[in-house]
């Protein structure tokens, strides 16, 4: 009934928007976005989470205007639009998502909104069409799931930056070579992050090779980089930290001499600290970043800053004689 409620609200809600936006030739789109920004004119684009807006802005430059829908510390599983983010979609020449359901797939909020704004389907892009999916589940009767987190791992972002790179010369050809030459030079420093990623994991005496987490959202990454991995719970559900999650990651800590634990920035930390205190083995001494990068001025306020601190912190941590 909620999600009814919520709907019904956001219908009407658009229409006075529409209408509003109707009476202004500067932003109205009443094609769709079909026409392409003239030389100087900013490319309008939304994007659905802090990580994509932070590559778009950066392939982008001075040649788009970039409205994120779901900001830092806010889910992106289950968002409920705002009104000034229908106003930005209605209006968007282009609208990037993540894709692997990370925004509750074909019937989750971010395609309603597309559908309740009448986007049409050459303007909204998947950024991982070309990775491989990965699955989470599938015991205790549940059914397998995506595991959305394909983004931490950085050869990831590679295809999807891109695919950001490809749509916006697309849209806005009359910068073409210009964006093309920022979309180049950005994707090289993620493919130069990639293979420092694949050095420093190397250097990790092999028997510290396994990265234990809460959630089990570095799956693609830990498979990339031949890391083991352990979690408390798979996927965040209301039984996060249950005695038996607990239990089972206590056990595979013995089993495997793991010599530290890391807790997301984002996410109770006491399931972990009692998973610490179960097995002695000490907590990482500053948090691992896995859905979302900082608001502007923080210390991970970028995608290129958020894989070299986790970079950095894995292979500290697990590279430390203990």
């Amino acid at each position: 009934m909620k999600n009814l409620v919520t709907w019904l609200g956001l219908s009407l809600l658009t229409v006075f928007l529409l209408a509003a936006c109707g009476n202004d030739d500067s932003t109205s789109k009443t094609d769709g976005g079909d026409k392409a920004p003239d030389s100087g004119e900013k490319l309008q684009v939304v994007t659905s989470f802090t990580i994509i807006a932070d590559m778009a802005r950066e392939i982008g430059g001075d040649y788009v205007e970039v409205y994120n829908l779901v900001p830092s510390g806010t889910d992106p599983h289950e968002y409920e639009p705002l009104p000034n983010d229908i106003k930005a979609a209605t209006n968007a020449d282009v609208l990037f998502y993540n894709g692997l359901n990370l925004e509750g797939g074909k019937n989750g909020w971010f395609f309603k909104m597309m559908d309740t704004v009448n986007q049409k389907d050459e303007n909204i892009y998947s950024l991982t069409e070309r990775v491989d999916p990965m699955y989470i589940g599938g015991e205790d009767g549940r059914d397998e799931e995506i595991n959305p987190h394909a983004f931490i791992d950085p050869a990831v972002g590679v295809k999807m930056a891109e695919d950001i790179r490809d749509a916006l010369i697309e849209k806005h050809p009359s910068d073409s070579d210009k964006i093309k030459e920022q979309g180049d030079a950005y994707v090289q420093r993620l493919k130069d992050l990639d293979i420092e990623f694949q050095k420093r994991i190397a250097s990790i005496p092999e028997e510290n090779r396994v990265l234990v987490t809460s959630e089990r959202a570095f799956q693609y990454l830990n498979d990339h980089y031949g890391l083991k991995e352990a979690f408390i719970w798979e996927i965040d559900t209301e039984e996060n930290g249950s005695p038996k999650q607990i239990k089972e990651l206590v056990h595979f800590i013995q089993d495997h001499k793991v010599p530290v634990l890391f807790v997301e920035s984002n996410v109770d930390t006491r399931p972990m600290e009692t998973v610490s205190k179960e097995t002695g083995v000490p907590i990482a001494e500053k948090p691992i970043y896995s859905d979302e990068i900082g608001n502007p001025g923080e210390e991970i306020d970028t995608y290129i800053k958020y894989l070299n601190y986790n970079m950095d912190l894995i292979h500290d941590e697990l590279s430390k004689k203990r």
